[in-house]
Protein backbone atom coordinates (compact mmCIF):
# COMPACT_ATOMS: atom_id res chain seq x y z
CA UNK A 1 0.00 0.00 0.00
CA UNK A 2 1.07 3.38 -0.67
CA UNK A 3 2.20 6.18 1.74
CA UNK A 4 -0.43 8.27 0.09
CA UNK A 5 -3.41 5.97 0.36
CA UNK A 6 -1.64 4.90 4.51
CA UNK A 7 -2.39 8.72 5.27
CA UNK A 8 -5.70 9.14 3.71
CA UNK A 9 -7.35 6.02 5.68
CA UNK A 10 -5.61 7.32 8.99
CA UNK A 11 -7.50 10.74 8.13
CA UNK A 12 -10.52 9.20 6.92
CA UNK A 13 -10.19 7.28 10.71
CA UNK A 14 -9.62 10.22 12.73
CA UNK A 15 -12.24 12.25 11.01
CA UNK A 16 -14.68 9.28 11.98
CA UNK A 17 -13.71 9.26 15.26
CA UNK A 18 -14.32 13.06 15.81
CA UNK A 19 -17.62 12.65 14.22
CA UNK A 20 -18.53 9.75 16.56
CA UNK A 21 -17.36 11.89 19.22
CA UNK A 22 -19.69 14.62 18.05
CA UNK A 23 -22.72 12.65 17.59
CA UNK A 24 -22.08 10.99 21.19
CA UNK A 25 -21.90 14.83 22.59
CA UNK A 26 -25.08 15.36 20.60
CA UNK A 27 -26.80 12.13 22.16
CA UNK A 28 -25.63 13.20 25.90
CA UNK A 29 -27.22 16.61 25.33
CA UNK A 30 -30.71 15.61 23.86
CA UNK A 31 -30.84 13.27 26.78
CA UNK A 32 -30.28 15.85 29.23
CA UNK A 33 -32.76 18.19 27.73
CA UNK A 34 -34.98 14.75 27.55
CA UNK A 35 -35.01 14.37 31.49
CA UNK A 36 -35.97 18.05 31.93
CA UNK A 37 -38.38 18.17 29.13
CA UNK A 38 -42.19 18.71 30.06
CA UNK A 39 -44.09 15.09 30.56
CA UNK A 40 -47.55 15.00 28.62
CA UNK A 41 -49.34 12.69 30.88
CA UNK A 42 -53.20 11.50 28.96
CA UNK A 43 -55.63 10.01 31.14
CA UNK A 44 -58.94 8.02 30.50
CA UNK A 45 -62.52 9.23 30.42
CA UNK A 46 -64.74 8.48 32.96
CA UNK A 47 -68.80 8.35 33.93
CA UNK A 48 -70.53 7.98 37.14
CA UNK A 49 -74.21 7.61 37.42
CA UNK A 50 -75.78 8.70 40.66
CA UNK A 51 -79.62 9.99 41.71
CA UNK A 52 -80.47 12.21 39.09
CA UNK A 53 -77.37 12.42 37.51
CA UNK A 54 -74.78 11.55 35.40
CA UNK A 55 -71.51 12.96 35.96
CA UNK A 56 -68.65 12.57 32.40
CA UNK A 57 -65.38 13.46 32.46
CA UNK A 58 -63.88 13.66 29.37
CA UNK A 59 -60.44 15.20 27.51
CA UNK A 60 -58.13 15.39 30.47
CA UNK A 61 -54.60 15.63 30.25
CA UNK A 62 -51.64 17.06 32.21
CA UNK A 63 -48.45 18.70 31.21
CA UNK A 64 -45.89 17.70 34.22
CA UNK A 65 -42.49 20.28 34.35
CA UNK A 66 -39.94 20.74 37.08
CA UNK A 67 -39.66 23.93 39.07
CA UNK A 68 -38.62 26.72 38.01
CA UNK A 69 -36.99 27.25 41.59
CA UNK A 70 -34.61 23.83 40.91
CA UNK A 71 -34.79 22.67 44.37
CA UNK A 72 -36.12 19.71 44.46
CA UNK A 73 -39.12 19.96 45.87
CA UNK A 74 -40.92 21.55 43.61
CA UNK A 75 -42.72 20.66 40.37
CA UNK A 76 -45.99 22.54 37.99
CA UNK A 77 -48.36 20.73 36.72
CA UNK A 78 -50.83 22.08 34.08
CA UNK A 79 -54.47 20.35 33.38
CA UNK A 80 -57.05 20.65 31.44
CA UNK A 81 -60.21 18.53 31.10
CA UNK A 82 -64.52 18.96 30.62
CA UNK A 83 -66.81 17.57 33.28
CA UNK A 84 -70.33 17.70 32.22
CA UNK A 85 -73.39 16.56 34.73
CA UNK A 86 -76.64 15.60 33.05
CA UNK A 87 -79.23 16.76 35.53
CA UNK A 88 -82.96 14.81 35.21
CA UNK A 89 -84.39 16.76 37.44
CA UNK A 90 -83.89 19.30 40.51
CA UNK A 91 -85.90 22.07 42.60
CA UNK A 92 -86.34 25.44 40.05
CA UNK A 93 -84.47 28.36 41.90
CA UNK A 94 -82.68 28.60 45.03
CA UNK A 95 -83.34 26.73 47.83
CA UNK A 96 -82.18 27.22 51.74
CA UNK A 97 -79.21 25.51 52.17
CA UNK A 98 -80.59 23.57 55.10
CA UNK A 99 -83.78 22.02 53.85
CA UNK A 100 -84.11 18.45 53.86
CA UNK A 101 -86.74 16.54 53.06
CA UNK A 102 -90.22 17.88 53.06
CA UNK A 103 -88.22 21.37 54.71
CA UNK A 104 -87.13 19.63 57.32
CA UNK A 105 -84.39 21.54 58.67
CA UNK A 106 -80.86 20.21 59.25
CA UNK A 107 -81.00 17.01 57.30
CA UNK A 108 -80.04 18.30 53.81
CA UNK A 109 -76.16 18.97 54.66
CA UNK A 110 -75.91 21.13 51.17
CA UNK A 111 -72.90 23.06 50.45
CA UNK A 112 -74.38 24.64 47.51
CA UNK A 113 -76.05 27.50 49.51
CA UNK A 114 -79.44 26.65 48.43
CA UNK A 115 -78.42 25.47 44.50
CA UNK A 116 -77.67 22.20 43.21
CA UNK A 117 -74.41 22.39 41.48
CA UNK A 118 -71.24 21.24 39.74
CA UNK A 119 -67.92 21.37 41.12
CA UNK A 120 -64.68 20.24 39.67
CA UNK A 121 -60.97 20.30 40.84
CA UNK A 122 -57.76 17.88 41.73
CA UNK A 123 -57.08 16.05 44.92
CA UNK A 124 -53.15 16.63 45.63
CA UNK A 125 -51.33 14.30 47.39
CA UNK A 126 -47.12 14.53 48.99
CA UNK A 127 -45.83 11.31 49.63
CA UNK A 128 -49.57 9.77 50.48
CA UNK A 129 -51.68 7.55 48.38
CA UNK A 130 -55.01 9.05 46.97
CA UNK A 131 -56.60 5.76 45.78
CA UNK A 132 -60.08 4.64 45.98
CA UNK A 133 -60.01 3.68 50.04
CA UNK A 134 -57.52 6.10 50.93
CA UNK A 135 -60.09 9.09 49.83
CA UNK A 136 -63.39 7.37 51.77
CA UNK A 137 -61.24 6.92 55.05
CA UNK A 138 -59.04 9.91 54.92
CA UNK A 139 -55.82 7.76 54.84
CA UNK A 140 -54.50 10.00 57.90
CA UNK A 141 -53.76 12.35 56.04
CA UNK A 142 -54.78 15.63 56.48
CA UNK A 143 -57.02 17.59 54.40
CA UNK A 144 -57.02 21.58 53.34
CA UNK A 145 -59.29 23.34 51.02
CA UNK A 146 -57.72 25.36 48.31
CA UNK A 147 -59.06 27.13 45.12
CA UNK A 148 -57.52 29.09 42.14
CA UNK A 149 -57.16 32.80 42.41
CA UNK A 150 -57.92 35.07 39.25
CA UNK A 151 -55.11 34.36 37.38
CA UNK A 152 -56.10 31.17 36.96
CA UNK A 153 -53.18 29.74 38.46
CA UNK A 154 -52.73 28.35 42.06
CA UNK A 155 -49.19 28.20 44.29
CA UNK A 156 -49.79 25.22 46.39
CA UNK A 157 -47.15 24.53 49.61
CA UNK A 158 -47.54 20.55 50.25
CA UNK A 159 -45.87 18.83 52.96
CA UNK A 160 -44.82 15.25 53.45
CA UNK A 161 -48.13 13.24 54.44
CA UNK A 162 -50.40 16.05 53.20
CA UNK A 163 -53.54 16.17 51.11
CA UNK A 164 -54.94 19.25 49.65
CA UNK A 165 -58.09 19.81 47.13
CA UNK A 166 -57.74 22.32 44.59
CA UNK A 167 -61.17 23.60 43.07
CA UNK A 168 -60.80 24.58 39.79
CA UNK A 169 -64.10 25.35 38.64
CA UNK A 170 -68.01 25.03 39.69
CA UNK A 171 -71.31 26.09 38.24
CA UNK A 172 -74.74 26.49 39.32
CA UNK A 173 -77.48 24.05 38.17
CA UNK A 174 -80.81 26.20 39.05
CA UNK A 175 -82.99 23.42 36.80
CA UNK A 176 -82.80 20.39 34.77
CA UNK A 177 -80.59 20.08 31.92
CA UNK A 178 -76.64 19.12 30.89
CA UNK A 179 -74.29 21.56 32.63
CA UNK A 180 -70.48 21.15 31.30
CA UNK A 181 -67.66 22.91 33.09
CA UNK A 182 -64.47 23.02 30.34
CA UNK A 183 -61.01 24.05 31.23
CA UNK A 184 -57.45 24.70 29.66
CA UNK A 185 -54.29 24.36 30.79
CA UNK A 186 -54.36 25.06 34.17
CA UNK A 187 -51.26 25.75 35.96
CA UNK A 188 -50.75 24.58 39.85
CA UNK A 189 -47.41 25.10 41.20
CA UNK A 190 -46.61 22.54 44.08
CA UNK A 191 -43.73 23.66 46.23
CA UNK A 192 -42.67 21.79 49.44
CA UNK A 193 -42.80 18.20 48.63
CA UNK A 194 -39.02 16.45 48.81
CA UNK A 195 -40.60 12.93 48.26
CA UNK A 196 -43.20 11.68 45.55
CA UNK A 197 -46.43 13.59 44.60
CA UNK A 198 -49.89 12.39 43.07
CA UNK A 199 -52.83 14.21 41.86
CA UNK A 200 -56.30 12.86 40.37
CA UNK A 201 -59.03 14.42 39.32
CA UNK A 202 -62.85 14.88 41.14
CA UNK A 203 -66.02 16.05 40.25
CA UNK A 204 -68.89 16.44 42.43
CA UNK A 205 -72.68 17.31 41.81
CA UNK A 206 -74.76 18.31 45.26
CA UNK A 207 -78.36 17.92 44.17
CA UNK A 208 -80.94 19.53 46.71
CA UNK A 209 -84.70 19.59 47.45
CA UNK A 210 -87.18 16.77 49.04
CA UNK A 211 -83.90 14.01 47.68
CA UNK A 212 -80.58 15.75 48.34
CA UNK A 213 -77.53 13.63 46.55
CA UNK A 214 -74.10 14.21 46.53
CA UNK A 215 -72.61 12.30 43.79
CA UNK A 216 -68.49 12.35 43.17
CA UNK A 217 -67.27 10.82 39.76
CA UNK A 218 -62.77 10.44 40.23
CA UNK A 219 -60.24 10.14 38.02
CA UNK A 220 -57.02 8.19 37.66
CA UNK A 221 -54.18 9.02 39.57
CA UNK A 222 -51.22 10.12 38.41
CA UNK A 223 -47.85 11.16 38.93
CA UNK A 224 -45.90 14.43 39.39
CA UNK A 225 -42.80 13.53 39.92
Amino acid sequence: MSENRTNGLRRSARAAGVAGAAAAVAMGLFSTGAANADVFVPLPDGQKVGPGVTITRTGEHAVVSPSLAANGAGRVVWVSGNATADVTATPEGTAGPWNGPANNPGTNNSSTHGQSQINTGYIIGCQVSISDDAISVGGGASIDMSSLGLSGSLGLSLGPGEVKWVAVELKDIPKAGVYSVEYQDVEMQIQGCAGYAQARSYTVVEIIGDHYSKTTLYGQPFSIG
